[in-house]
């Protein structure tokens, strides 16, 4: 049987593969696995409920907080609010567990539901089984006072906002940011501390109307924001992603800065102030080679991981490091969150630009991205990615002509059905044609 949870918890297609139904079910499961070391003390279960705007999100986070509150959960909805700050306020607010109901960066019709453990950390695997395994399991159901009391809790972005004023190190006055929102659950909060950390703020992508996150606009769609930054002769753009746990950025000349180029920038900056532990950042396979280059040229020890931002925490809690992150712009700074924010990375960024007074073009330029190809096969057994002899010689083969000029990354998406094949070499033509090849061979071996 497939796995219920995937990289970042369960998506699919809103009313289709995500019901309101097994959002109800879920929520109940959830409430007596994470909920179970409040019974134990005596105490009852609070959870903390947050969504993007997607129009599904109304209907499922209705779902999960009744199905919560029926398995004796107090429940504080906090409404639209970036998944970060869901993550912030289940430590903040002492809750036992967080919800965020969102598809991130898939389209409009896609929903999601992740869950956070205390402390507003991403579940292990084995505990998000346990929950899938409870979705069928007979329960008691309390009665009387003994059922969950549920608060509208809207206080939570004030509090979010203020935690992101403390973290940043420097003001932005004086500074032009234009913000794209996606038209997602970072539209409101985002342009808001940016004002207050001082700077010069315009806002696109900031109207949702909960059909409209992602739709052109955000990190996935930078071509609004390219624009709007040329065209007002403003400092830096920062993209967001539906909710806000990513940030890619763009320079004053309209170039893109990705989440490597920014880890970079990051890295080199906590690293001056002494503040990257042990002078090491957590990135992922993914991660373009250059940056590997650039770290290990200035002094800096890259560790990498499997793909998805809560290996990147797992392994920077375990080795007590201080920035981890991924290509995408997933950028974990865990002195001051507990999963990948993308309106800290931005604000964080803004503040070296600010403290250095070099242009984001300057400081980007201490990585060079070589040429990457990345692409998506639709349409074929992902199951198969790690099984298929002949498929794996292939890579092998690939990799072994490009003699460490380059890489090849072959792997099943976790969160979509499709296989990725990823390809760097020193020009893009060799990395096109290597590609290519290894799209036609994953195509003949795994079609359906």
């Amino acid at each position: 049987m497939a796995r219920l949870f995937g990289t970042d918890g369960v998506r699919g297609l809103a009313n289709v593969d995500v019901t309101a139904d097994l959002a109800l079910r879920l929520s109940v499961a959830a409430a007596h696995v994470l909920g179970n070391g409040a019974r134990a003390s005596g105490r009852r279960p609070k959870a903390v409920v947050g969504r993007d705007p997607r129009a599904s999100g109304e209907f499922l986070s209705a779902a999960v907080v009744a199905g919560l509150a029926s398995a004796g959960v107090d429940v504080h909805n906090v409404g639209v609010l970036p998944t970060p700050a869901v993550a912030f306020l289940t430590a903040d607010m002492d809750a036992h567990f967080g919800v965020m109901l969102s598809a991130s960066h898939n389209a409009m019709p896609d929903n999601g539901i992740k869950f956070f453990a205390a402390g507003g950390h991403k579940l292990p695997d084995a505990v998000e089984d346990e929950i899938a395994a409870g979705l069928e399991r007979d329960w008691e159901r309390p009665t009387g006072a003994q059922v969950g009391r549920v608060h509208e809790n809207r206080a939570g972005q004030a509090r979010y906002v203020a935690h992101l004023l403390d973290a940043i190190p420097h003001r932005l006055d004086g500074l032009s940011v234009v913000i794209d929102g996606a038209h997602g659950a970072a539209s409101a909060v985002s342009p808001e501390v940016f004002r207050l950390a001082g700077a010069d703020v315009f806002e696109v992508g900031a109207e949702p109307d909960g059909l409209n996150i992602n739709d052109g606009y955000g990190s996935t769609h930078l071509d609004h924001l390219r624009a709007a930054v040329v065209a007002r002769g403003a400092d830096l753009g920062i993209a967001h992603d539906g909710d806000a746990d990513r940030c890619l950025a763009v320079d004053a000349q309209g170039n893109d800065v990705d989440g490597d180029q920014i880890m970079a920038i990051l890295a080199l900056a906590l690293k001056e102030r002494g503040a990257l532990a042990e002078d090491t950042l957590v990135a992922t396979v993914m991660s373009n080679l250059g940056l590997i280059q650039a770290m290990e040229r200035e002094g800096v020890t890259v560790r990498q991981t499997a793909v998805g931002d809560r290996y990147v925490l797992e392994e920077m809690r375990a080795s007590s490091l201080s920035l981890g992150g991924e290509q995408s712009g997933h950028v974990i700074f865990l002195d001051h969150g507990t999963t990948g924010d993308g309106v800290l990375t931005g604000l964080m960024l803004a503040a070296q630009v600010a403290q250095t007074h070099k242009p984001l073009a300057e400081l980007a330029s201490v990585m060079r991205r070589l040429p990457q190809v990345l692409v998506n096969v639709k349409g074929v057994d992902k199951s198969r990615v790690e099984t298929d002899e002949a498929l794996q010689t292939a890579v092998r083969t690939e990799q072994d002509k490009l003699a460490g000029t380059g890489r090849v990354l072959l792997r099943k998406s976790g969160t979509e059905p499709v296989v990725r094949v990823m390809v760097e070499a020193g020009d893009h033509d060799t990395a096109q044609a290597v590609a290519d090849r290894l799209c036609d061979v994953v195509r003949e071996r795994l079609s359906l």
